[in-house]
């Protein structure tokens, strides 16, 4: 049953399944339109290197990417960076990238920003960022390659090499934040904004 009262169907600027999989236990009727932006190139001319900003930014520019191709819906975008310190991390581009990550990560805190971005016929209406706290365990070179042969090529998909919700739960002693942010979607933000615009039933 939907809760979605719009128009027309939300239009998510992500071919992240883990977005996808929260609006759709939210109840809420979207479309996922990949927002054809280069990343890194974005980044990279803003200067920007405060991990909120730089996620804050590219949720903005892949929420107008794609509202200027979806005139008349609402268009979210959203985006996740990761830090240790003053280091940003990006997806690894394979096992002994994943693997560098891991041990870099491995007994400290990292944190997880989360932005989302409303865009509406090329205009911001609403956007978010949220910060999750991430303490991983301390992992010999044992456990480090028992999960990387267990999550397979899974790991290249999420900054960090690891997801939440499937093996990479393992890797955790201590979290700070909701799920929602640390599956890369500040959902209860976004969903109180959705709500002011009535676009709710609940």
């Amino acid at each position: 049953m939907t809760l979605w009262r719009g128009k027309h169907p939300l239009i998510l600027a992500s071919q992240s399944r883990a977005r996808q999989t929260l609006l759709a236990g939210a109840g809420i009727d979207f479309e996922a339109v990949p927002a054809e932006i280069d990343e890194r190139a974005v980044q990279q001319s803003s200067r920007l290197s405060a991990p909120g900003d730089v996620a804050a930014l590219l949720a903005r520019e892949k929420a107008l990417s794609v509202s200027s191709r979806q005139p008349g819906k609402f268009v979210i975008g959203a985006d996740q960076t990761l830090a240790l310190g003053k280091r940003l991390f990006t997806k690894p581009d394979g096992r002994e990238q994943a693997a560098e990550q891991l041990r870099a990560l491995a007994g400290h805190r990292h944190e997880l920003y989360s932005a989302v971005a409303v865009a509406f016929d090329d205009k911001i209406l609403f956007a978010s960022v949220a910060i999750a706290r991430m303490t991983m365990r301390r992992l010999g070179e044992t456990e480090i390659d028992a999960y990387l042969n267990a999550a397979g090529e899974a790991v290249t998909s999420s900054v960090g090499a690891y997801q939440l919700e499937g093996l990479g739960v393992h890797l955790f002693e201590h979290i700070e934040g909701d799920h929602f942010t640390i599956l890369g979607l500040p959902l209860l933000q976004l969903l109180s904004f959705l709500r002011s615009e009535r676009l709710l039933a609940v």
